[in-house]
């Protein structure tokens, strides 16, 4: 099994030898506990997953911690919360840096503990699946765009080929029986389902929850609180529209993405790249796979993505804002093959309101050009736009 080194490997690192703790959440499956040992494989390990640990971590978490007088890495903290408190007292008292190293699935019940009770004493990193260019170490020569889409970017399909299909068959039923049980007790976990597909074929477009809960037969603060969920466990994200107003006529709804077209395709029984190529969905997805690798670029090096998006109530959009430290960057995705002058409107027309500079086009086609203010750019090879 080929380990291919994460691009968030290097600033982790570098906060281990400066944070007493490290703390690593994201969904399930996304390789945190692989980084850990890969990173760090001198270092003791444990899993709270493991029943005889977890029982002695649980019943005596003092005696836990200060068994391990190295520098410890501690797998699933979620399922020990308590544990945090104490991690608290030792920190406090010996101030030495890399103490802990912490790994949780769920980021309402590991991000909302660790902040609360840490804060000050630990760096936090999010690791979302595989970005584009860390799959390209696989040396993929026959990837095309609706493969990729459709595969997805999960580790465990490409370390032990998983067919898609299967990995995320598995990874559903595990995700609703453990993930979203532990966050909120949902007595109809079938319906709960139906509301995640409905999220999914809604990707990539501005979400209305008034119009998701009466398609999903719930009440709006049940659609509301299921969002949060989705959110928290990282399989969607909300993306807000920017505010520095060129006009007062402003869409104020955010836009749904999923972190991974592969779980949003499976979902919607969507399983080979011949089948996207025609799908009505298909440019919502190629939209939701940038997206998604533009802010796993700002996770792999601890910052949180400054991306939103713009539109007006007349129908002029850019897909993507990136907020440079005040200079704002506007960037168009476009699912087709051919460059085509449609592909520029929505950035000129913001550029003569705004004033910013050069803009940028993401499309699925496999050629650069340089316009006079917008540079074109393929979709694998996009993120030195990001340096």
């Amino acid at each position: 099994m080929q380990y291919i080194k994460r691009d968030i490997q290097a600033v982790l690192k570098e906060c281990v030898k400066k944070f007493p703790v490290v703390s690593v959440t994201g969904p399930r499956q996304s390789g945190k506990s692989t980084l850990l040992k890969k990173a760090f494989p001198r270092l003791p390990y444990f899993n709270l997953e493991d029943p005889e640990t977890r029982a002695y971590a649980s019943e005596d978490p003092k005696g836990f911690l200060t068994s391990a007088s190295t520098p410890v890495i501690i797998d699933e903290i979620q399922r020990v919360p308590e544990l945090l408190s104490y991690i608290q007292v030792i920190v406090d008292e010996t101030g030495k840096p890399g103490r802990f190293l912490l790994s949780g699935s769920q980021n309402l019940l590991v991000g909302e503990s660790i902040s609360q009770t840490l804060a000050g004493r630990v760096a936090v990193f999010s690791l979302l699946p595989f970005s584009l260019m860390e799959l390209k170490r696989y040396h993929l020569e026959n990837f095309s765009v609706n493969d990729w889409l459709v595969t997805g970017n999960y580790p465990r399909i490409y370390d032990a080929k998983i067919k898609p299909d299967q990995f995320y068959s598995g990874y559903i039923n595990t995700y609703l029986e453990r993930d979203v049980r532990a966050i909120k007790n949902i007595e109809n976990m079938s319906r709960f389902q139906t509301f995640l597909q409905l999220c999914a074929a809604r990707t990539g477009q501005m979400l209305n929850f008034t119009n998701l809960a009466e398609e999903s037969g719930i009440s709006l603060n049940t659609a509301k609180a299921w969002i949060s969920i989705l959110e928290a466990s990282y399989v969607i994200f909300l993306l807000r529209p920017h505010f520095v107003n060129y006009s007062k006529r402003l869409v104020k709804m955010p836009k749904l993405y999923f972190y991974d077209t592969g779980l949003a395709c499976n979902l919607l029984n969507i399983k080979t790249g011949e089948t996207l190529e025609y799908h009505p969905l298909r440019g919502a997805f190629f939209e939701t796979a940038i997206i998604s690798e533009i802010a796993k670029k700002y996770y792999n090096s601890m910052v949180r993505p400054p991306i939103y998006f713009w539109r007006d109530k007349t129908g002029h959009e850019v897909d993507c804002l990136i907020d440079n430290e005040g200079s704002l960057i506007p960037i168009e995705i476009k699912s087709g093959k051919t460059i085509q002058n449609k592909f520029f409107k929505g950035i000129s027309h913001y550029q003569s309101l705004s004033g910013c500079g050069r803009g940028f086009v993401i499309y699925a086609g496999d050629s650069r050009q340089q316009r006079k203010d917008v540079s074109v750019y393929p979709w694998d090879a996009f993120h030195s736009i990001l340096k």
